[in-house]
């Protein structure tokens, strides 16, 4: 008769450790690259970093698989530039904005209200590129838009508090065409 009650409560166990949750984030984004070319064979290198933010939704098969889908905004990096060309001294600011969708497998390790975890996924992004220059006489705008996908992965430790809510902090990695972008989370979710 135990062995029956115990088969019989597996299935409630495991479905309060399934189930969706959302929540959202505030981070740090760095960008690292020297592949933005403004004129031919004249490359910029942009190291900045920005304020991050994200809000993102999963369902939880168990408690050790996720499904997550991660809406990102990772700021706007920003470099200060001044370079001669054809013997005219040109300055300005090159602006790098990146944002998209990533969708995940979050695989989680629990120790008691603690947890670890780590996710793999694709982030589905749009890179907005913003040159403004002068050469002390006139002004010069450009704007273009990338649009791409890559892979992308992430680390975490985390608490659960109060049964349903999920404070975590993560480090993500997204290979972003030949840039280094990174982002330091501070997440909170709600598990329903």
């Amino acid at each position: 008769t135990s062995a029956a009650l115990g088969l019989m409560v597996l299935p409630v166990m495991a479905a309060e450790d399934s189930g969706f949750y959302a929540g959202a984030g505030i981070g740090y984004a760095s960008l690292d690259t020297d592949s933005i070319e403004l004129v031919d064979g004249e490359f910029l290198k942009v190291d900045d970093s920005d304020t991050a933010w994200k809000i993102f939704g999963g369902w939880r098969l168990n408690k050790y698989i996720a499904f997550e889908l991660d809406y990102i905004d990772l700021g706007s990096a920003s470099e200060s530039l001044d370079f001669s060309l054809d013997e005219i001294d040109v300055s300005g600011t090159v602006d790098v904005g990146v944002s998209g969708w990533a969708p995940y497998v979050v695989g989680t390790f629990p120790i008691g209200i603690f947890e670890l975890s780590g996710k793999l996924g694709y982030f589905f992004y749009d890179a907005d590129f913003d040159v403004n220059l002068t050469d002390g006489f006139e002004n010069y705008g450009e704007s273009d838009s990338e649009s791409d996908e890559d892979f992308a992965w992430g680390l975490g430790a985390g608490v659960t508090l109060f049964d349903q809510l999920n404070v975590k902090v993560e480090y993500e990695s997204f290979e972003v065409s030949d840039a280094n972008l990174t982002a330091w989370w501070l997440t909170g979710a709600w598990r329903f």
